[in-house]
């Protein structure tokens, strides 16, 4: 059987031999009693790394995200939030079930927002109107096809939140994919931001986890709110363990995976059938095909060549590159893509 090309997400990673070793040899207790030594070194890990107090392990992003919705916009607020941003198309109303705040949705460039966007969707001091207390950014877009903020648009960012009282978190699902690209300083992120949330399970490539870091206060009440949703996870080390190994040794890696998805891009521009290939600065990869072509047919063409993919819209079509993916894969892809017609 011919190997698969999976270009579905970055999620489908799975630990190399190095990083089952590391979690089969570690050394585990009881996480919701905080005697767990793996998970105890994967928070003050991440938190050192980001100058911050505190951190939390938690089984998903969902998770870390919403605890921190949860934690800085209470009943009768509002978020301020990208309208292609994760927490809100992809938690399932997790602000609704969860928060009961209200969301207000902006549309940014390429899922981004601008300090202008944000300081017009303040709502003012006004009894018909909830009260704005927080800010979601993602870092890097999903939906906006990896792009990346500069320091200087976080910088101006926090310093409206600051001004204006405002909670700013982070969901920084792929945010080393971000700072791979950009070159900011881990710390620096840390001082921009209330609360940070990063995934492990991505493109760093451990199997589980994601990571919420804050102040020791807003950490210590995030634990007792990951209780309620069913987060403890007791000998949790064996997954902590991961963590750590993809924090010390996956981090520099990503840039190969930002290198692959560019000669994707080049290689799909060549196809007569797309219509557009968008810019991109990390490994996500998004194309539109020309309106005569289904996008059911194409995944399915890719799926009988051994290439998965997703659909991401009407003609449009998501790759992601990951750590379980080289360069070996431009080859058959080179070959295998003129082929497709509109069948």
């Amino acid at each position: 059987m011919e190997k698969i090309i999976d270009l579905r997400s970055d999620t489908v990673t799975t630990p190399t031999p190095k990083m089952l070793k590391c979690m089969m040899e570690a050394e585990v207790g009881d996480d919701v009693f905080g005697t767990d030594p793996s998970v105890n070194k994967l928070e003050e890990m991440a938190a050192g790394l980001f100058d911050k107090e505190a951190a939390l392990f938690c089984p998903s992003g969902t998770m870390t995200n919403q605890i921190a919705v949860f934690l800085q916009a209470p009943p009768l607020s509002e978020i301020i939030i990208e309208e292609s941003n994760h927490i809100y198309q992809y938690e399932v109303g997790g602000v609704a079930f969860n928060s009961r705040a209200s969301v207000k949705t902006v549309n940014g460039d390429q899922g981004k927002l601008t300090q202008d966007q944000i300081m017009n969707a303040i709502n003012p001091d006004d009894i018909h109107k909830p009260k704005t207390t927080l800010v979601c950014l993602e870092n890097t877009t999903n939906r906006g096809g990896g792009a990346t903020y500069s320091l200087e648009e976080l910088e101006a960012i926090s310093e409206i939140c600051k001004r204006e009282n405002l909670k700013l978190h982070l969901d920084g699902a792929r945010l080393f994919n971000a700072l791979a690209e950009t070159a900011i300083p881990t710390a620096k992120i840390g001082g921009l931001f209330d609360t940070i949330s990063i995934c492990l399970s991505k493109g760093l490539g451990a199997p589980v986890g994601s990571l919420l870091l804050g102040d020791e206060g807003t950490i210590r009440k995030a634990r007792q709110v990951r209780k309620v949703m069913g987060g403890g996870m007791r000998q949790a080390g064996f997954l902590a363990a991961a963590g750590i190994y993809a924090l010390e040794h996956n981090r520099e890696r990503l840039a190969d995976d930002h290198l692959l998805a560019e000669s994707l891009r080049e290689l799909l521009k060549q196809q007569s059938y797309i219509k557009e290939v968008f810019n991109g600065q990390t490994n996500i990869v998004l194309f539109d095909l020309s309106k005569n072509y289904s996008p059911k047919n194409f995944l399915n063409f890719l799926n009988q060549h051994g290439i998965l993919a997703v659909q991401f819209g009407p003609q449009r079509i998501r790759f992601v590159t990951h750590l379980g993916l080289d360069s070996s894969v431009l080859e058959p892809l080179a070959q295998v893509l003129p082929l497709f017609t509109s069948l």
